[in-house]
């Protein structure tokens, strides 16, 4: 049976960070750190599959992640080619990105978000592994992400991209077994709102004397995204209220891959045609009127491709999901007819 409320969580994630690259405002990565949230779902149902089908659980996820990637693919990467790119070996990492793929020209900023599927993958990957030392060691398991993160940024160390980000979101993927074993909910609320005060409050503290490039952007500012996710991810996953089914909570699950995959391509193609003719791009005018029209092609796009996800998961495809299938009535039988009364002579 689903999990409506996770659902709910993973729709709020999604358009959070589609606001986010319209707007820019660094309040929404306190607010509600999206990315991290993300990976801890999926690190709750990872552990479900993984008990479910065992090892053909990574199977499984990776067919439902790689062909909606390679749709995207098979438009950027000769799209890349014709405008003059030499051909480079890591153009094949876009289907599989084990590795940052190869993106140029006017692609390399629209694709700028794919580091998401490079780290969910290799948490996948490693996920058969990480779930049985998790449940023989629960918390150091947790806890080495942190410190590893924490070793990297107090000691200022260069180590590669994927490392780094395992790092900085591995402790949300493990958080997410926590959340499917039900040690969040054997915590008790007292502990668990302890626990998230005692990691929110270094991160704040941490976050407000380190800020990044973009000011207090916790995008910008590793340790203190950590550990301030942590906290939220503890809140948010520690406490399951009852969540209604909702037709668009079924659209943005059913398509949350799509709308990641192809916002971004859309947010830059919107922006650069704006200023190209003049228009306001910033302030309330400009984020109004980029608003509109991209969450209309976004709607477009979803139409023309987010078929893919219900292929890739197994489902018949659809425009888009939720429509309930009207169920066929039966004709009442017919009643027989009225025998003749005999007659009494």
């Amino acid at each position: 049976m689903r999990n409506r409320y996770l659902d709910l969580l993973r729709a709020v994630a999604t358009v959070r960070v589609v606001i986010y690259h319209l707007t820019g405002w660094t309040a929404l990565t306190v607010v509600f750190p999206a990315m991290s949230v993300m990976f801890a779902l999926a690190g709750s149902l990872i552990a479900v599959s993984l008990d479910r089908f065992g090892v053909w659980a990574v199977e499984r996820r990776l067919r439902r992640l790689l062909p909606s990637l390679w749709v995207i693919a098979l438009i950027a990467v000769p799209a890349m080619l014709l405008a003059g790119t030499p051909w480079d070996v890591r153009l094949l990492f876009w289907g599989f990105p084990i590795v940052d793929p190869e993106a140029t020209g006017w692609w390399m900023q629209s694709l700028s978000h794919a580091w998401y599927l490079r780290d969910f993958l290799w948490l996948v990957l490693l996920s058969p592994l990480a779930l049985p030392v998790f449940r023989r060691f629960p918390l150091a398991s947790v806890l080495a992400p942190y410190v590893a993160l924490a070793v990297i940024e107090l000691g200022d160390l260069t180590v590669p991209p994927v490392a780094r980000d395992l790092a900085l979101y591995g402790g949300a993927w493990l958080l997410g077994f926590a959340h499917h074993d039900g040690h969040l909910s054997r915590l008790g609320r007292k502990r668990l709102v302890g626990t998230a005060v005692a990691l929110a409050v270094p991160a704040m503290a941490w976050v407000l004397t380190h800020p990044g490039p973009r000011g207090y952007d916790l995008n910008d500012i590793p340790l203190g995204n950590a550990l301030w996710s942590a906290a939220f991810i503890l809140v948010a996953l520690g406490f399951t209220p009852m969540v209604r089914e909702h037709r668009l909570l079924t659209v943005l699950n059913g398509r949350a891959l799509t709308i990641y995959l192809w916002h971004v391509p859309l947010i830059v193609a919107v922006t650069q045609t704006g200023e190209r003719f003049g228009l306001p791009v910033h302030g309330f005018a400009g984020i109004g009127w980029r608003t509109v029209v991209v969450f209309l092609l976004l709607g477009l796009v979803v139409a023309a491709v987010g078929w893919v996800e219900d292929v890739a998961a197994g489902r018949r495809p659809v425009l888009l999901p939720g429509r309930r299938v009207p169920v066929p009535v039966s004709p009442a039988p017919a009643e027989p007819l009225a025998q003749p009364v005999p007659s009494l002579r």
